[in-house]
């Protein structure tokens, strides 16, 4: 293969070992982002910064930070996700025109930039003005990786690999927090050197992957969708194999998609993001209702507590009544807890599918956080009557419900909601509809960071009651309007959200049957099941073979009188056939 450079790992990689190389890279750009987010915690708690640079805060007789001018803190923390917003929206439309590895590139060198100058800031509008750009790059990076690696991932084992990819997220978290604990010891913690260098760590995960990126694969679904469609064949050859149980398999796997970028093509009209917000010219791909759900998945995903357990993590533990001293370790210990927890999302999410992983998250996220309010009262009526005994004792319970909260959020709702974007639009603007869900995580994260201060400030405990309901209301709105995308391949998304109604239950029923009426639209292996027909040894596709096959738009034509299977259903699949 000519068209690819010889340094490319795709020639000496292939298969699974191909397929944990590229995740390994998509990893190393989420732990960026964790250690992104989990950095600002210390950060906002080193003296010099808040009391000499930035000027919002002095430091308590207990030691601990008293912030006088909390809008001004949550506006430095909440204005990287403004970058983020406006960085996803632009590296969504240069991921689909240019490509995956040129819009991590970009990424990672709008990152390198944004950290640097973070790392320089003298001031408050310095810091403001470089939090912006940093989440620029982050931006970039949050809506490219994802698709990227959700393109090169088997629909069996889709969600494993990328919930792979979270255990790195949180251990991002982890070393940024470790690593400021171990900063705040040096010197008693009051120089500059305990915010600057954690902040200046960032840039050594983001120059790795600006020089890595260039010899990996382009996602085949991209290379098809522009016309490179040898390359695309070659690999997905490299990634499924190309002997043995595997023959077949990518070229069942290419034509699926060469079938659904041509009908994309004929269904579609112009897809700006403003058209694909309101659903314009998009015919039965209803891409606007599936930016609604993105958008909305991934501001639940901040409301139900996660944001603000985080970033203010020692504040949280604080108001339960533990001190300043111990809230640090504390907070540490539990970002530990958190990082294993994602490993149990690795093993669940492709068995029991994606909205039942956020059923059983929400649920127990809930009755943590209502736990956690409630021990938080009562330890600290306990502590004003002099019950010191007492008072430790709930405290401590209101830090086991914190540490639960974040146990059960790492195993569900802190993948979900990353994946599932990347999965559900459609190939021809797959790298914009998952730009759509990086705005709903920065209006999310932006929103509660900024308010966070004041509602702790304001509401002290009662504010995990607000993250309580928020974690209940979910479960409605996941049960009724989220279809399920486990086991179903990238090309059989625009069949499950090709019915008029917003209701899953009648997404499910029409998916049924356009499969049934349509069954040489997607055919690509499922789990257990060869692609080879084990007479002629050629791949299964039906009436679909490499030149021919090509669906016309009407392929995705929906009746509403198909939601009630009626009498009359055979003459109506009979006229929708013809």
């Amino acid at each position: 293969m000519d068209a690819i450079p010889r340094y490319n790992v795709v020639h000496k990689l292939e298969k699974r070992k191909l397929l944990i190389a590229v995740n390994a890279v998509a990893a190393l750009s989420i732990f960026f982002f964790g250690y992104d987010q989990g950095m600002m915690g210390g950060v906002n708690n080193a003296p010099d910064y808040y009391e000499n640079t930035m000027k919002f805060g002095y430091m308590g007789s207990d030691g601990a930070p008293v912030i006088t001018r909390t809008i001004l803190q949550g506006g430095i923390v909440s204005v990287y996700y403004l970058g983020t917003l406006v960085g996803c929206l632009f590296g969504g439309w240069f991921a689909d025109k240019y490509g995956r590895i040129k819009t991590i590139a970009l990424g990672a060198i709008w990152g390198v930039i944004g950290a640097t100058l973070q790392t320089s800031a003298q001031n408050a509008n310095w810091m403001i003005c470089a939090r912006l750009i940093n989440g620029f790059g982050t931006g970039i990076l949050n809506v490219v990786v994802p698709v990227w690696a959700t393109e090169t991932a088997e629909h069996t084992s889709r969600g494993q690999f990328v919930a792979i990819e979270f255990t790195l997220n949180i251990f991002g978290v982890v070393v940024a927090y470790w690593l400021e604990f171990g900063c705040s010891k040096y010197m008693g913690g009051t120089t500059q050197f305990t915010w600057r260098f954690p902040i200046a760590f960032q840039i050594i995960p983001l120059i790795f992957l600006f020089a890595v990126v260039w010899i990996f694969p382009e996602s085949p679904r991209w290379l098809t969708k522009v016309g490179r469609e040898e390359e695309a064949r070659y690999i997905l050859g490299r990634l499924r194999g190309e002997t043995g149980a595997d023959l077949g398999k990518a070229e069942a796997e290419f034509q699926d998609i060469r079938n659904i970028a041509e009908l994309e093509r004929k269904t579609t009209k112009n897809q700006t993001y403003y058209h694909m917000f309101f659903g314009i010219g998009s015919g039965k791909l209803h891409t606007g209702r599936r930016v609604q759900l993105v958008i909305w998945l991934q501001i639940m995903q901040e409301w139900i507590g996660i944001a603000g357990v985080t970033i203010y993590a020692p504040t949280i533990f604080r108001i339960a009544g533990i001190s300043n001293s111990q809230s640090g370790w504390i907070s540490g210990l539990n970002d530990i807890f958190y990082m294993f927890s994602t490993l149990i999302c690795v093993f669940t999410l492709d068995r029991i599918g994606r909205r039942w992983t956020l059923y059983w998250g929400s649920v127990g996220q809930g009755i943590a956080m209502f736990l956690a309010g409630g021990f938080s009262r009562v330890g600290q009526n306990a502590s004003a009557l002099g019950e010191v005994s007492k008072a430790k004792g709930f405290g401590d319970a209101a830090v086991a419900m914190i540490y639960l909260f974040t146990f059960v959020f790492g195993a569900t709702w802190l993948t979900v909601p990353w994946l599932y974007p990347a999965e559900i639009f459609p190939l021809e603007v797959r790298a914009k509809g998952n730009a759509w869900g990086v705005v709903g995580w920065s209006i999310g994260n932006g929103w509660l960071t900024l308010l966070c201060p004041v509602m702790f400030a304001a509401l002290h405990e009662k504010t995990y009651y607000i993250f309580a309901a928020c974690n209940f209301i979910t479960i409605p709105m996941v049960w009724a309007l989220y279809p399920e995308s486990n086991q179903r391949t990238l090309e059989e998304m625009n069949l499950l959200f090709a019915s008029d109604s917003v209701w899953n239950w009648e997404a499910e029923k029409n998916f049924a049957l356009l499969k049934e009426q349509n069954p040489e639209l997607v055919q690509a292996a499922e789990r257990g099941h060869s692609v080879v027909d084990p007479e002629t040894g050629l791949p299964r596709r039906g009436s679909v073979t490499a030149g021919k096959g090509i669906l016309d738009a009407n392929t995705l034509k929906v009746h509403h009188e198909h939601r009630e299977l009626s009498s009359n259903e055979s003459d109506e699949k009979q006229a929708y056939n013809h």
